[in-house]
């Protein structure tokens, strides 16, 4: 199977959160699987600096309302695992500081971006003269790429019998425009309307692709469902609840090179879940690292992640003062909200014994911290899927979360009956309070304290868990064959 996956970030050439690590690692997992993939990714300033000298390979032009955008197609030279990765090159658009905003903000021109993205990975693959078997569009700047398939080239050779597959990321981004923005699409006005494209009168890229896509899928079973909901559904739960027989979770997976105690790089000491010794060393280096006193002993709780309140981190800051009463130490790694690293900061100065903080985008840190934690604390107040929980099972750092989205899926609670059983993984709370955050807090703590051989039990079964892509990019392959047929019911 010929497979596009159009992603507007890829690792290792730009990142800014998860969808970065899925592009650059789910192509490569499919190509181990014996299929041809091809990832389309914007040629940023940042994706330049990683891959100055790729290879022009095509060029031409694609309508953006009354203009004509050149587009350069580029071969990276550096294979995603596999995969092959090309590079959309307009200077106008991506040759920027950030790869969606800078220090003034959003960029204003991001519907004029992305529609040209959309629109250059059609014609760049057209260019590319290899049939594509399914177009596999990834969040609301790569959402005009199935419907562009539906509504402007169904009835064209090259595409008529390509199916697409729209993954939705982070339902709370959706590519919101103002309605005045509709002609740069080139399409008919028509199409504007509450069953497709338009949304309370402005445009919204994310619920054309609900609506056009062949298939759809996000990054969790559980949020699969949530998102059907009035409470998670972004406005959109009518939507997707039309496209329910259509609609499917899958969880990300992790790279399991990069994340490995067992050769991390990035850790004073290697372990396993067989000799769990090196993982004492880790907790050396992280406590010295963030100045705290190496010969407490209570239990290292870190948070790893954007300081944002979709990550919890306000149920987090509201707890705070009744965590250092706790018998453990937190520490805390991230950038964000400026007034969430404020009342953080403020906690680390009342309680400088107990919390540290460092705000900052360090990848070696996130990895000690996920080592040297003995549990690691995730209370998002909504997650599609996350990573770094995934990351603390494979290290055995235990999780604690709050049970929405992936993080139900994927953490088992250490019910009574779970641990006698050997399922539990980790703790799991599910009313959203500081209530709920520090019962789940304090039913590890007394684990850990009051029966270190169950605790141990709980890291070890967490390490135990395949979490890795080959298993989720098994699962793709059943979604893109389940996209075909439904586009060739479409095409007859």
């Amino acid at each position: 199977m010929h497979i596009v996956y159009a992603s507007s970030e890829a690792a290792p050439f730009s990142k800014t959160g998860g969808l970065g690590d899925v592009a650059g690692s789910l192509p490569g997992a499919l190509a181990a699987l014996g299929h041809e993939v091809d990832v389309f990714t914007p040629y940023y300033r940042c994706a330049r600096k990683v891959d100055p000298k790729a290879e022009k390979v095509a060029d031409g032009a694609v309508p953006v309302g009354t203009e004509m955008a050149p587009w350069v197609l580029r071969r990276s030279s550096l294979a995603i695992q596999g995969a092959s990765c090309y590079f959309i090159e307009h200077d106008g658009y991506f040759d920027r500081e950030g790869l969606y905003s800078d220090a003034r903000g959003d960029y204003s021109d991001s519907c004029s971006r992305f529609i040209f993205f959309s629109r250059a990975v059609l014609a760049a693959s057209q260019a590319l003269e290899r049939p594509v078997d399914v177009f596999h569009a990834n969040d609301w700047q790569c959402a005009l790429i199935p419907v562009y398939l539906k509504l402007s080239l169904s009835e064209h050779p090259f595409f008529h019998s390509a199916a697409s597959l729209f993954t939705i990321h982070n339902l709370a981004y959706q590519g919101l425009f103002w309605h005045w923005d509709w002609p740069l699409l080139n399409l008919p006005w028509r199409h504007f309307n509450w069953k497709e494209l338009e949304f309370h009168g402005k445009l919204n890229l994310l619920k054309g692709a609900l609506v056009h896509a062949d298939a759809l899928n996000t990054v969790s079973p559980a949020y699969a469902r949530e998102i059907q909901t009035a409470e998670h559904g972004c406005g959109l739960d009518g939507a997707l609840g039309d496209r329910a027989e259509d609609l499917f979770g899958v969880v990300n997976g992790i790279d399991p090179q990069a994340w490995n105690p067992r050769s991390d790089p990035h850790l004073p000491a290697a372990y396993d879940a067989e000799d769990l010794a090196g993982k004492a060393a880790c907790r050396e280096a992280l406590l010295k690292r963030f100045k705290l006193p190496a010969d407490a002993s209570g239990a290292v709780v870190g948070i790893v992640g954007r300081l944002v309140e979709q990550k919890g981190f306000d149920l987090v800051a509201q707890a705070l003062d009744e965590l250092a009463r706790r018998n453990l130490l937190l520490v805390v790694l991230g950038t964000g909200d400026p007034r969430l690293q404020e009342r953080l900061e403020k906690a680390a100065r009342r309680h400088g014994e107990r919390i540290a903080a460092a705000f900052a985008f360090d990848n070696g840190l996130a990895h000690l911290l996920t080592a040297g934690s003995d549990a690691l604390l995730m209370p998002s107040r909504f997650e599609p899927c996350g990573l770094n929980q995934l990351y603390a099972l494979r290290y055995g750092t235990v999780p604690i979360v709050h049970a929405v989205g992936g993080l139900g899926d994927t953490v088992t609670d250490a019910t009574e009956a779970a641990l006698a059983d050997g399922t539990a993984t980790g703790f799991a709370f599910q009313e959203f309070t500081p209530q709920g955050l520090l019962g789940a807090v304090d039913r590890a703590l007394a684990l850990r304290q009051g029966d270190p051989a169950a605790w141990t039990r709980l890291q070890r079964t967490g390490m135990g868990q395949d979490w890795s892509w080959p298993r989720s990019a098994e699962r793709y392959v059943e979604l893109y064959e389940r996209a075909k047929r439904k586009a060739a019911l479409r095409s007859v």
